[in-house]
C-alpha cells in the first residue's frame, strides 16, 4: 500500500532529525527548517520502503539561511 502523505528525506544534513515527514502536497518541493535556516528537498520519481509503508523520495538541494 502506497501512502503519500509521509514522505523520505534523502542527502542534507547528516543530524537532520527526521528522515520520515509528513507532506500535505504530493510533489511539491519541501522546506525544512532546521538550525537557523531551510533544508530544501525536490521530488523524485523514486519510492521507499520504510517499516511505515512505501513512500516517495525527496532528495535534497539546496539550504537557505534564515536572516536574522
Amino acid at each position: 500500500m502506497t501512502n503519500t502523505m509521509k514522505a523520505v528525506l534523502e542527502g542534507g544534513p547528516d543530524d537532520l532529525p527526521e528522515r520520515i515527514v509528513s507532506i500535505t502536497t504530493p510533489g511539491v518541493d519541501l522546506k525544512i527548517p532546521f538550525r537557523g535556516g531551510y533544508e530544501h528537498f525536490k521530488a523524485t520519481t523514486r519510492h521507499q520502503e520504510t517499516d511505515e509503508g512505501q513512500f516517495p523520495v525527496y532528495e535534497w538541494w539546496e539550504r537557505t539561511e534564515v536572516p536574522g
